[in-house]
């Protein structure tokens, strides 16, 4: 059953929200509505892998790659506060419904949330990019519950097809960082959404990939939109493909960025 309504909060009632980023174009946007909503956007919060060279790790629920140019979102929005934390779980509790576990990665969404509110304690809301997980939307409401917070997810329950279009449309530059899916070859990986967006299509008639990765197809970093006073220009980048048994897997390294003026002509 769908409770879409639940997300969406009544005209008139506004908040103070944080936002729980990935570099990715889900949460990206989701922020962007929840402007676009007259919500206020205090500061970002992201969780991130040990830093043992392995970019890519199994979590459920959690973006990995592309965690090292994160902090280049925060400036990219007018150096907002970005909060911080290495995600020391796992998918310990993998029921639909979340039981507090302190092995689970979950629980390292709710110490990050901790900090975030000690440092602002006007806090009211996290803003998330979930779409169509109700496993991810479950944990994520579990920490506002018991935090007294509420959970904007105004992307939650999209037509995928047209969500990706919305977002291409309203100014979403997200290249594609990772792929994890048939007919999603390492060719895709720096492309932007606008030009893979027609082969993604392509794929889903084909082989009914979610068109917005929300499977885990795809992820995405965003370099530019509407909210970023600088548009982020990555320099160098590197190409690595996933160890066995996920030899389909391969995904970009993000070595040097740097948040240029927008109008300026991007380094090479």
């Amino acid at each position: 059953m769908c409770q879409r309504k639940f997300y969406i909060l009544p005209l008139g009632l506004k908040m103070k929200v944080v936002g729980l980023v990935s570099g990715g174009k889900d949460s990206i946007y989701n922020l962007m509505k929840c402007v676009e909503n007259k919500h206020e956007i205090v500061c970002l919060a992201n969780l991130y892998p040990p830093t043992s060279g392995n970019h890519e790790i199994d979590s459920h629920m959690f973006q990995s790659v592309g965690a090292e140019a994160i902090q280049y979102i925060g400036e990219a929005m007018n150096s907002i506060p970005l909060f911080r934390k290495v995600i020391t779980g796992k998918p310990v509790s993998k029921e639909l419904e979340y039981e507090p576990n302190d092995q689970d990665e979950v629980e390292d969404l709710y110490l990050l949330m901790q900090a975030v509110v000690t440092h602002y304690p006007d806090i009211e809301a996290i803003s998330v990019g979930a779409i169509k997980s109700t496993y991810q939307k479950n944990r994520v409401e579990n920490v506002c519950k018991r935090m007294g917070l509420k959970m904007l997810a105004y992307l939650w329950d999209r037509d995928q097809t047209e969500l990706l279009d919305d977002m291409i449309q309203d100014g979403v530059e997200a290249i594609i960082i990772k792929v994890a899916a048939c007919g999603l070859t390492t060719k895709f990986l720096g492309q932007t959404l606008k030009e893979s967006r027609d082969q993604l299509l392509q794929l889903k008639q084909k082989f009914d990939i979610n068109v917005c990765g929300e499977g885990g197809e795809y992820e995405t970093f965003v370099i530019d939109c509407p909210l970023f006073k600088k548009r982020i220009n990555i320099n160098t980048c590197e190409a690595v493909l996933h160890t066995p048994p996920d030899e389909t897997v391969s995904y970009l390294v993000l070595h040097t960025l740097e948040c240029i003026p927008k109008g300026e002509p991007e380094t090479s």
